[in-house]
């Protein structure tokens, strides 16, 4: 399984934040933000930067996950991950920009996994 890249994942208090992070991130990358909701949250991704404001309880969920990292299948990452002892969480699913899973890997730690592929 070739790693593509990974997203930095930043969780912010209020969209009012959000909003004013997004301005310094496109600054910052010299990009323009993609913005989407999901499951009640704003999500703005600028270059390798996830920016998220919601509720407090999806906020406590996605501040667990390390980092986002991109793959070219998440079906090959799912099968490379089970093979070298990680525990898969949720997933593969589909997202705005193509599917994810989530993983747990032997020491503890969480990822998100994603690929552009559209299903």
């Amino acid at each position: 399984m070739e790693i593509l890249g990974t997203t930095l994942r930043i969780c912010l208090d209020d969209l009012e934040t959000l909003d004013r992070s997004v301005v310094f991130y496109e600054r910052l990358t010299g990009s323009r933000a993609l913005r989407f909701e999901r499951g009640g949250v704003s999500v703005a991704a600028v270059g390798c930067f996830l920016l998220m404001s919601g509720p407090e309880s999806e906020l406590a969920v996605l501040r667990k996950v390390s980092a986002t990292i991109a793959v070219e299948d998440v079906d090959t990452a799912h099968a490379t991950l089970t093979e070298v002892g990680a525990q898969v969480l949720a997933g593969p699913v589909p997202t705005p920009v193509g599917r994810n899973l989530i993983a747990v890997h032997p020491d503890g730690s969480v990822f998100e996994y994603v690929d552009r592929r559209r299903p």
